[in-house]
């Protein structure tokens, strides 16, 4: 997938492209179908191409904390994307300089410097300085440049929206399930496991340290089963159940949020790896115990939750 990075004006291509527009944080099912609605309309030398904003617009423009950190980071996002068979990608660097454009500059001095044949968007596209236009006007204004474009209509799931502000809110009060359905996929963390204190060694419950998240989305704090995938050949099998342990660990005095992973029957050093951490079910609140004995009591409770779950889920695949 090229990567072209925007400033300004994109740069003159005389490619056909079959362009899509949006944020794309956490290329939930709604950005799926836009992705999908888009390739329909390809024909045999057309480019599928996303146009996308390195920050969200609320965090640049208005500071607002709900929207500072991300389901899929740049880096996931592009991976994802190129999966879906994305072939151009317009990082658009938004800055608050850039969100002063009009809607009609973006389009007849913007867009018209690529050789879009047809602009796809989700319902309820807003664009241009205060998102001031609609999917209406965007239609009016590419008329004029000669591109089609098509509205998909919102994706529902369960009564609702699907929609990256709905599956943050999700993954911050836990509800992995939820956030699974309207994903399409388990709410994941990929960092590199870091030296800790070793202190779930001691305890018999060794854990991998996740470092690198801060621009994630972090999940409500608590114990969760999920899985594991290790980037790194050395290590045989490359999936794992796990415990997960996220929060700021209250009963060892823990400062800062933590993503710690307790590979069921696993057993190697891991230090360096990159891993992927994915968050199946909320098991528990993050407690603060009276000491370490209660402690290991309960996280030995955890793993035989954790591991008679994972059989259940496993005979139920397995009947399919």
């Amino acid at each position: 997938m090229e990567i072209i990075e925007v400033t300004s004006t994109p740069p003159i291509d005389s490619d056909s492209l079959v362009l899509v527009i949006g944020k794309f944080d956490g290329v939930h099912k709604g950005h799926q179908v836009i992705l999908e609605t888009a390739r329909e309309f390809m024909a045999e030398k057309d480019k599928l191409a996303v146009l996308s904003f390195s920050e969200h617009p609320q965090w640049v423009l208005r500071q607002d904390p709900n929207f500072e950190k991300k389901l899929t980071p740049e880096d996931e996002k592009l991976r994802i994307l190129k999966d879906f068979g994305v072939d151009r990608y317009y990082l658009v660097k938004f800055t608050k300089e850039y969100a002063k454009i009009s809607a009609k500059e973006f389009i007849l001095d913007h867009i018209s410097k690529l050789n879009v044949k047809r602009i796809v968007v989700g319902e309820g596209f807003h664009f241009g300085k205060g998102s001031e236009s609609s999917t209406e006007e965007l239609k009016s204004l590419c008329a004029q440049i000669d591109v089609s474009v098509t509205v998909v209509p919102l994706i529902m799931e369960n009564g609702s929206e699907v929609s990256s502000s709905t599956i943050r809110s999700l993954v911050a009060d836990g509800e992995m399930e939820a956030v699974q359905a309207r994903l399409g996929r388990p709410y994941t963390v990929t960092g590199t496991v870091i030296h800790g204190k070793k202190l779930g060694r001691e305890l018999g419950f060794p854990t991998i340290n996740l470092g690198g998240t801060d621009s994630y989305v972090f999940p409500k704090p608590g114990v969760y089963m999920g899985t594991v995938e290790i980037h790194d050949g050395n290590f045989g099998q490359s999936n794992w159940n796990v415990l997960i342990s996220a929060g700021y660990r209250p009963t060892v005095n823990g400062t800062g949020y933590l993503i710690e992973a307790y590979l069921l029957d696993f057993s190697g050093d891991l230090y360096g790896a990159t891993v992927s951490v994915s968050f199946l079910k909320y098991l528990r609140g993050e407690i603060k115990f009276s000491g370490l004995e209660p402690l290991i009591a309960q996280m030995t409770n955890d793993k035989i939750e954790a591991q008679r779950l994972f059989q259940e889920m496993s005979l139920l695949h397995n009947s399919r």
